[in-house]
């Protein structure tokens, strides 16, 4: 599962496929627009880009882009009937194939004006992913990485979903390492130089419980509460984690 210079450079450039739809997609979101047009837009500026969307087909499911909102938690399909309002979260997860590697990576996008306990939400699960990227370096372990998740998560008030975890990523869109955002009492992987890590941390407001809808997909809260994911590609390297991911380049 270890990449060399050369591969991580071709991740990087599938990733930054992947950081341009999402700040695209970041200036679309707005009341009344559909997560149809979300997921249309982001197939377009990918295959632009001579990329292919990485979700579409996989494993059967129907569209281009995960587009989650306000209590799902993640696999949200797109749908021209799902109309965003002011006031709703939506998580918008994109992945690519190209040159033979993936890039993965997630945001959740507040709609016009949200609430209190919304924003908070997405702050802290930023933060946590922020906090887990930290520890990406040789010779610390997964388990570092969860701690740091779970940590920041519950000191704020929040729970951490369970059922879902982050990933090793490469030439197939799902490689191990399992990343866990909560903290398991088994032995954990070290880290080593040139190992690529898709980490996602889903943080709920309510209850870590979830359940999958009958379109055998959308994963919603067990409570019905609001739930936030972030996630970014990173390489382990020498000199520090490197956010393949990174939105620098198309923000600001």
């Amino acid at each position: 599962m270890v990449k060399n210079p050369d591969e991580i450079k071709i991740m990087q450039e599938a990733n930054q496929i992947v950081a341009e739809v999402l700040v695209m997609l970041q200036n679309m979101v707005e009341p009344g627009v559909s997560t149809w047009d979300l997921d249309r837009a982001a197939e377009d500026l990918c295959r632009k880009r001579k990329a292919v969307p990485a979700f579409k087909g996989y494993r059967g499911f129907p569209g281009s882009l995960c587009v989650s909102v306000n209590e799902e938690v993640v696999h949200g399909i797109p749908s021209r009937k799902r109309k965003l309002k002011k006031g709703d979260i939506i998580s918008v997860d994109f992945g690519t194939h190209y040159k033979g590697y993936y890039g993965d990576s997630a945001i959740t996008i507040p709609v016009d004006k949200i609430d209190s306990t919304k924003k908070k939400l997405l702050e802290v699960t930023a933060e946590s992913l922020d906090q887990a990227i930290e520890k990406v370096v040789p010779g610390n372990r997964i388990s570092d990485i969860s701690v740091a998740v779970q940590k920041h998560v519950e000191t704020n008030g929040f729970s951490v979903v369970r059922q879902f975890v982050g990933h090793g990523i490469g030439t197939s869109l799902h490689e191990g390492p399992e990343i866990p955002n909560f903290i398991q009492n088994e032995p954990s992987p070290r880290l080593m130089e040139g190992m690529v890590l898709a980490i996602e941390p889903m943080v709920n407001v309510g209850t870590f419980k979830v359940k999958v809808l009958r379109d055998g997909w959308t994963v919603i809260t067990a409570d019905k509460k609001p739930s936030a994911h972030f996630e970014h590609s990173i390489a382990v390297t020498a000199d520090g984690p490197l956010i393949l991911s990174s939105r620098a380049n198309f923000v600001g």
